[in-house]
């Protein structure tokens, strides 16, 4: 008989809040961004509601307008080490870019981090899309998205390589004969594409749960491309069911284009609740954090989403719907979250000062605020419709947002039997339900002395 589907919960961990004006509310905590026993706490909260995982974005530059925001620019592999060290069960998921990192370097850092949380890593692979990191690297400009893609579809095959350049049984151990490794089992890569280059082998075995997941959050083409040929859990924007169910079946479709089985592609759309006991009480809520924005914070971000200056538009006035016109088709997909935005203008007319606060939630991920029973009712709407296969939560507000969601919504979801009571492995893996690796090292060449 086959067991009932179940929901993936991550929590996705922003500072002091996913809500830009968070950090001004006094329900967050943005004096603590950068205490490590306030994520573990975090951490702790999401375990002891049974979540599959906690997710950290990141990026190699400074891009938060600093003056408006609270910026916790801590590196996330080394904070999830230390989340590690304080949960047993938790998947790790931490974001690093393919255009400023080297495969060897990369590959390292998440077997390392798989090793040390007996299985539980998860990489979340992007090219990174702002150019403001260029210049942090002795480069004149960055890489254009073309580029960035062909390079991380290079790396990506040289760190899987690389993760599996030793069989799983390459270990020995034969303490009579003084035989540690068998070297005929371990295997250089001999990577060599337009981009990259790797000798290889790695120096370290295989992982508890073979290598690390792969995550991927792009919705561009290239993106979705890119997803289907590798990505095991993807985190994607939609504001509409009837968009995130395209998505979910394009993405499945291209899975299964690649050979693949699409149940062992997870999408995640993320959902930004605010949650209280009344549906009034919790659109006050929202109200309440919106009124904590700054324009000028919003402009910032909107700007940079657009590419063009709106410092000239009055906030109270709708917004030219022409700006938009650069998103193209939804078919055309090269700009996602362009397109998500283009979409709210053109369906809801906003003004300037209304968009920016239908942005301030979650950056364009969906914000909905309603009663626990509510909220569980458009996770599972979602779940059932063919949209999602669960959801990255984005609080408005830490660490209270998750504590809430845990509490009050996380029950009516297990009661429904659509999520966990208990964990029922020790990986990432298990928890999204994905099978181990096999190794392809044995049909590589042998490792020579």
């Amino acid at each position: 008989m086959t067991a009932p589907r179940q929901l993936s919960l991550n929590a996705f961990i922003y500072p002091s809040g996913h809500h830009e004006a968070a950090w001004r509310h006094p329900w967050s905590s943005p004096e603590r961004i950068y205490d490590v026993a306030y994520y573990q706490e975090i951490g702790r909260t999401a375990e002891a509601a049974k979540l599959d995982a906690v997710f950290f974005a990141d990026g190699p530059a400074l891009r938060t307008e600093v003056k408006h925001n609270a910026a916790a620019g801590l590196e996330p592999i080394t904070l999830l080490t230390a989340i590690a060290t304080a949960t047993t069960h938790l998947g790790l998921i931490a974001t690093a870019s393919t255009t400023y990192y080297e495969p060897y370097n990369l590959a390292r850092l998440f077997s390392t981090l798989d090793h040390i949380s007996g299985g539980r890593a998860g990489w979340n692979i992007v090219t990174t899309g702002t150019d403001l990191a260029a210049a942090n690297f002795g480069l004149d400009k960055h890489p254009d998205h073309a580029e960035r893609y062909a390079r991380a579809r290079e790396f990506v095959d040289a760190v899987i390589a690389l993760w599996n350049s030793w069989e799983d049984d390459a270990i020995v151990l034969d303490r009579a004969s003084g035989v540690y490794a068998d070297a005929e089992k371990i295997h250089r890569i001999d990577f060599e594409g337009e981009y990259l280059r790797v000798r290889g082998p790695f120096n370290a075995p295989r992982t508890p749960q073979g290598h690390p997941v792969l995550v991927q959050a792009g919705s561009s083409n290239d993106g979705r491309a890119f997803a289907g040929k590798y990505a095991e859990a993807i985190f994607t924007a939609h504001q509409r069911l009837s968009d995130a169910q395209a998505f979910y079946a394009d993405i499945k479709g291209r899975a299964r284009g690649f050979g693949r089985d699409p149940e062992h592609v997870k999408i995640l759309p993320g959902i930004s609740p605010f949650i209280a006991d009344t549906e009034a009480a919790a659109k006050k809520l929202e109200r309440e954090f919106n009124e904590l924005t700054v324009p000028e914070y919003g402009l910032t971000q909107l700007e940079s989403i657009v590419g063009v200056s709106l410092r000239h538009l009055p906030l109270d006035e709708p917004i030219p719907v022409e700006l938009f016109d650069a998103a193209g088709d939804v078919t055309d997909n090269g700009q996602s979250r362009l397109q998500v935005v283009a979409g709210i203008v053109q369906r809801e007319r906003p003004t300037v000062r209304g968009l920016l606060h239908r942005l301030a939630g979650a950056r364009g991920h969906r914000v909905f605020a309603g009663t626990p029973e509510q909220v569980a009712d458009t996770i599972e709407e979602w779940f059932r419709g063919g949209a999602a296969d669960g959801f990255n939560v984005m609080p408005p507000y830490y660490p209270g947002g998750l504590e809430i969601f845990a509490e009050t919504v996380v029950p009516i979801l297990q009661e429904r039997g659509l999520f966990r009571t208990e964990y029922t492995g020790t990986t990432l893996r298990d928890h999204f339900g994905l099978p181990r690796p096999d190794s392809r090292s044995a049909r590589q060449p042998a490792l020579t002395r």
